[in-house]
């Protein structure tokens, strides 16, 4: 009964190491999103929610990987960029448009 009961014991601090370790990786993941978010408003006049929405794929993505917290800031840093060249795009296509439009 004793060992049962030990067993027990075992169980409960492993869950809680789990649900300690797992809670320091979501933190870490949620600091570096905002940290490359707020870098990504200073160098981008891109909209905040097209932001968001390509650092929260970049987080899915990594959450489906072994490694979540060493993937997701080159993930980040790609969708980021992905967003920074479709702004770029955007403003030639722009600026394409007002030198052929008729006066």
């Amino acid at each position: 009964m004793k060992s049962n009961e030990s067993n027990k014991g075992i169980g409960s601090r492993l869950g809680t190491l789990c649900l300690t370790s797992c809670q320091k990786l979501v933190a870490q993941i949620r600091n570096a999103k905002e940290a490359i978010l707020a870098e990504s408003r200073e160098l981008l006049d891109a909209p905040d929610r097209m932001l968001r929405l390509a650092l929260n794929e970049a987080e899915a993505m990594a959450w489906q990987t072994g490694y979540p917290h060493l993937l997701f800031p080159a993930l980040a840093t790609e969708k980021v960029r992905g967003v920074a060249d479709w702004m770029q795009r955007q403003m030639s296509l722009q600026r394409n448009h007002s030198i052929s439009a008729p006066a």
